[in-house]
C-alpha cells in the first residue's frame, strides 16, 4: 500500500530542474506528483513517477544523488473536514506527519495527498479502519 517516492538532491542553480525532468522525459518516465523543499543552496525534489525503479536508475546514471522513500497516498472527498479527519486519525494514534503534498486524483470531486509519516505501515491500517481511501501503488503510477 505504500508508494515509492523519488527524492533528488538539487543544487539551487538555473537549469537543474530542467536537467532532471528532461532526463526522465527521455526515458519516457511520467511524473505523477512533484514537490520541492529548498534552502538557499540546495533543494530536495520529491517525485512520484509511473516507473520509480527506472527513474532512479536513469537519474543515478546521469550523476544525480537519488533515494527512494515509501509514502502513503490518500484520496478523499474534496469537502471541508475531509483532510481534517485524516489528520485527526493520525494524531490520535501518535503518528507524526513529516511532510505532505497534494496531487491530482483524476476523479471528480476528489482530492489526493501524499503523506510521509513516522509509521507508514501502521498508519495505513489506522486510516483504513477509519474508512479513509488509501491508493494502491499501481493506481497512482497509472494516473
Amino acid at each position: 500500500m505504500q508508494i515509492q517516492q523519488i527524492s533528488v538532491f538539487v543544487e539551487n542553480k538555473p537549469g537543474r530542474l530542467a536537467d532532471i525532468t528532461e532526463t526522465l522525459a527521455q526515458e519516457q518516465v511520467n511524473i505523477r506528483a512533484v514537490s520541492v523543499a529548498d534552502t538557499s543552496d540546495f533543494g530536495i525534489l520529491r517525485l512520484i513517477v509511473d516507473k520509480p525503479q527506472e527513474a532512479v536508475r536513469t537519474l543515478r546514471e546521469a550523476g544525480h544523488t537519488v533515494s527512494l522513500t515509501n509514502v502513503i497516498a490518500v484520496c478523499m472527498e474534496d469537502t471541508p473536514g475531509s483532510f481534517a479527519k485524516i489528520m485527526r486519525v493520525l494524531a490520535d494514534h501518535g503518528v507524526t506527519v513529516e511532510y505532505m503534498y497534494a496531487f491530482n486524483c483524476r476523479a471528480g470531486g476528489r482530492a489526493s495527498v501524499i503523506l510521509k509519516v513516522s509509521d507508514a505501515e501502521n498508519s495505513v491500517a489506522f486510516l483504513k479502519k477509519a474508512q479513509i481511501e488509501i491508493l494502491e501503488p499501481e493506481t497512482v503510477y497509472d494516473m
